[in-house]
């Protein structure tokens, strides 16, 4: 199919048909970045992958059909010094970048992280130092193209401080302030950088959660995503119902979290 820039329907979702872009997928063996590979791969798109668990990548570089479209590397981007060259490395590999999705994160665990500092460290250095670590010489690159799609993944616990996963929301709440920071400065550019605030998916990193109707799959978030990346979007709720949840959660007083357990998430 040609690659017009207009709207298409390809791997079962509308879609912008943009010319054949240079994806650069940090974080990919994450169930949703996986999702979003095989979205860009059936539009042909060049693909290179990078994660921490080569077997994982060897996998999905396999099921995305490999060939010359598509590459990979394992890195550590808790290794934060590491992180500008992977960057330089993967936009070697690919010839030049077009697009970024940044997508690993690690919930942690929220008690363990009130006893000990080691364990906010961790949850802290995944879902934001090292996200920002990769951030600056990606906004870097796309400045001085005049040119493409920066998109990070966050999460609606992001929005509001509460106490089921506050650490973690911390992280992600910076993050979000940060990336509308990076937006502003490359709006400029032509650059565009756009937040996915992610409600719970049911993935291998909530397998210990008990799952209830709000949770989506990776499959029905993914297109979300490339959409969002396609128009350029600022912040985007997926899935879009989150939206009006997050409206009303942010709304709440903060004594209705410190006394209703079903909110709290601590019984």
């Amino acid at each position: 199919m040609a690659r017009t820039g207009l709207s298409c329907r390809a791997a079962g979702f509308w879609c912008i048909c943009l010319p054949m872009q240079r994806v650069l997928i940090l974080g990919a063996t994450s169930a949703v970045a996986a999702e979003v590979a095989v979205l860009h791969a059936a539009r042909g798109d060049r693909l290179h992958l990078v994660g921490r668990d080569p077997r994982k990548l060897a996998a999905l570089v396999s099921r995305l059909g490999g060939g010359e479209r598509v590459t990979q590397a394992s890195a550590d981007f808790s290794r934060l010094d590491a992180c500008a060259d992977i960057v330089a490395e993967s936009i070697r590999a690919l010839g030049g970048l077009d697009r970024a999705l940044i997508a690993h994160g690690l919930l942690g665990d929220q008690l363990a992280s009130e006893r000990a500092f080691a364990e906010a460290e961790a949850i802290l250095q995944t879902n934001l130092l090292s996200v920002i670590a990769l951030l600056i010489p990606l906004a870097n690159h796309f400045e001085s193209a005049r040119a493409g799609r920066l998109c990070v993944i966050t999460s609606v616990a992001g929005d509001r401080g509460r106490p089921r996963n506050y650490t973690y929301g911390t992280a992600k709440g910076a993050l979000n302030l940060y990336l509308q920071g990076v937006r502003s400065r490359l709006w400029r550019s032509g650059a565009r950088v756009t937040a996915i605030k992610l409600g719970p998916v049911d993935s291998p990193m909530t397998v210990s959660h008990q799952k209830n109707a709000l949770f989506a799959r990776a499959d029905q978030v993914a297109p979300a995503i490339v959409r969002a990346m396609d128009r350029g979007a600022g912040e985007v709720y997926a899935p879009s119902f989150w939206a009006a949840i997050m409206l009303l959660v942010r709304a709440a007083p903060e004594w209705l979290f410190q006394r209703a357990s079903f909110l709290s998430g601590r019984d």
